[in-house]
């Protein structure tokens, strides 16, 4: 018998896969969040399944997601970037990956780890809303436009509180798969 699966997955098996084994896991890696929230950033006005696709091409020129690295790079890496055609070429969420990268050290110096930071907006558990249907689950929440807020004022950029609720999504911070899904009661 066949999985039964959220419907936004469609039958891509690359997307099938990353709903099957990523989408809703709680991260805690503070390298994997800054790779989730740039990937996200850069999948603002495009579909997921495009940035699923060129993820890799992102890991390579991003030096594999590490802030650290990314943070030291200057306007030279942007033009270098803007000629591979493996990631998407937008010029200001380039420069903003690099801008992000900054902030994200500030508050991995603040908080001891982005993780903390990041999970004290849920109380360090997933939320739960057991949605039925993909028509209730919402672009954008409260708690998404509180958490985009404090990042904006800390510096990020290209982070809006749909951006930040899909990235809420994607990290596990709310399991939004739906109730028949089987990764529903997994990740419950």
């Amino acid at each position: 018998m066949d999985k039964i699966r959220c419907a936004w997955c469609g039958t891509d098996p690359l997307y099938q896969d990353y709903h099957d084994q990523e989408w809703g896991v709680p991260v805690w890696d503070d390298v994997r969040l800054f790779e989730f929230l740039t990937l996200e950033a850069a999948q603002a006005g495009l579909s997921w399944i495009t940035i699923l696709r060129k993820r890799e091409a992102y890991r390579e020129a991003f030096l594999g997601f590490d802030p650290v690295k990314l943070a030291e790079l200057g306007a030279e890496q942007v033009d270098l970037w803007m000629q591979n055609a493996g990631i998407v070429r937008n010029r200001l969420k380039l420069q903003a990956a690099l801008n992000n990268a900054r902030v994200f050290l500030d508050i991995q110096h603040e908080f001891g780890s982005f993780a903390k930071y990041q999970w004290d907006f849920v109380d360090g558990k997933p939320l739960q809303p057991n949605r039925r249907d993909l028509s209730e689950i919402p672009a954008q929440t409260e708690l998404a436009a509180a958490f985009s807020k404090d990042l904006k004022r800390r510096g990020f950029k290209f982070l809006g509180p749909v951006v930040i609720y899909a990235h809420m999504q994607a990290c596990g911070m709310v399991n939004d798969h739906l109730v028949h899904c089987f990764r529903h009661a997994q990740l419950a």
